[in-house]
């Protein structure tokens, strides 16, 4: 099993969505997050007044899917997520020994 995670931007979620049910993701997690790359944040006014914002909010999936699913799930949320421009994000695959649904005990593939 594998656990993607991907930092993304906000608006990009529902697309991002659409692109992994027919891949059959049946659930992922959505944390909301700040946090700058290579962009740097940004500068915006306020008040007259110029600031630098240095951390910029984010959106961060995880999914944990079967090992031979992860390679399409990476492309499906590279592909739906992409605007072109700076800031659009980083995809992370991490192994994951052992999932375990808590309602049912299932283990595992089962598990998700």
């Amino acid at each position: 099993m594998k656990l993607v995670m991907a930092v993304i931007k906000p608006f990009k979620l529902d697309e991002v969505r659409d692109a992994l049910t027919p891949l059959g993701v049946q659930g992922l997690t959505v944390t909301e997050v700040k946090g700058f790359g290579r962009q740097k944040g940004q500068t915006e006014i306020y008040r007259g007044a110029e600031y630098q914002v240095s951390f910029l909010p984010k959106l961060k999936i995880e999914v944990v899917v079967p090992a031979e699913l992860a390679d399409a799930v990476v492309e499906a949320i590279s592909a739906s997520a992409r605007t072109g421009k700076i800031g659009d994000g980083k995809v992370f695959v991490l192994d994951v020994e052992r999932a375990l649904r808590i309602r049912t005990g299932e283990a595992d593939t089962a598990a998700l």
